[in-house]
């Protein structure tokens, strides 16, 4: 009997319910309906995980990111297990925003390199691939030891950029490390660019030292990969309009928004700030001057290619 090649395998996706708006938007991209899936807690709050439909032999995405709460990325780990145990033919964890990433190194004595042991957790779960949007850092895809697919959300942002018809403008890169990412997103809106030299006294507090760059009279734009607690976007934008700048823009892959960062950003001198739906964004969080862009069909796409097989890296050609 011939042997059935993946590519011919039937295309499943699942999602949990860390983000279930955009998983979906991604099923109807794909034209591809969502498989049915139990998830409830017993009284004591452990998760109980079942997949309701057949799934062996089939090609399974499983759609859920993995911002804390801690649940999420639990509900992660157990769908990855329940559809290895029921022999799907292979795995992809699509995980729009990956949780702990921040904490990727050992910069003190004592900690947890956590963004290491997640990755470890999702091997040994049994994901086969990872679908993932924005690494906090590039490296991280050295963390993992299956394929990663580590996909961009640049495209949503520059094309809402270029709507926007920026006058003379600038991107600012929020700090050195940033630099490389603010140079793509300047050749992409034929801007200038310039870098923001910050120190960070302690987690989650920044303090602007010095801009490098002409902003004076300019339209600037700060890219990030994400905004919590928006103290360093806050701080950069009050250092730009000191020196002169016209407007300030501010474009995130993923919104947390955690406390304080709707009132900083609405006290800041920041004419927009625009981040994607890989994080839900809860109406609670949500005010006049903040745009959330959707990932969903540059997601579709990448889990179109690698289903049938083909580029990934060709989206972002």
């Amino acid at each position: 009997m011939a042997d059935v090649s993946l590519s011919s395998s039937q295309l499943m996706l699942l999602a949990g319910t860390a983000n279930r708006p955009l998983a979906e938007e991604i099923a109807a991209e794909l034209k591809q309906p969502l498989c049915q899936v139990s998830i409830r807690r017993f009284a004591d709050g452990e998760l109980f995980v079942k997949i309701d439909e057949n799934v062996r032999g089939r090609d399974v995405y499983i759609i859920q990111p993995s911002n804390p709460p801690a649940e999420n990325l639990m509900e992660l780990l157990l769908l990855i297990d329940a559809a290895k145990r029921a022999s799907a033919a292979r795995v992809t964890a699509v995980i729009p925003y990956y949780g702990y990433a921040r904490q990727d190194r050992k910069d003190q004595p004592r900690v947890a390199i956590s963004a290491k042991l997640v990755a470890n957790l999702v091997s040994t779960a049994g994901a086969d691939r990872v679908l993932a949007m924005d690494f906090h850092s590039h490296q991280l895809q050295g963390f993992f030891d299956i394929p990663v697919d580590h996909l961009y959300a640049a495209p949503v942002l520059t094309a809402h950029y270029r709507l926007k018809r920026l006058e003379d403008p600038v991107v600012v890169a929020p700090d050195v490390g940033s630099a490389k990412m603010a140079r793509g997103f300047a050749k992409r809106l034929n801007a200038s660019l310039a870098i923001i030299d910050k120190r960070r006294p302690s987690a989650n507090i920044a303090e602007v030292v010095n801009v490098v760059g002409e902003v004076e009279n300019k339209d600037c734009l700060i890219p990030d990969d994400l905004i919590d607690t928006a103290g360093t976007v806050c701080e950069a934008a009050k250092a730009l309009k000191r020196l002169g700048a016209k407007r300030v823009f501010i474009g995130a892959t993923h919104g947390l928004l955690s406390a304080p960062a709707i009132e900083r950003l609405k006290a800041a001198p920041i004419d927009e700030v625009a981040v994607t739906n890989t994080v839900v964004v809860p109406e609670a969080k949500r005010f006049d001057r903040l745009a959330v862009l959707s990932v969903g069909s540059l997601l579709a796409k990448a889990i179109a290619n690698t289903h049938q097989d083909m580029s990934v890296s060709s989206l972002f050609d």
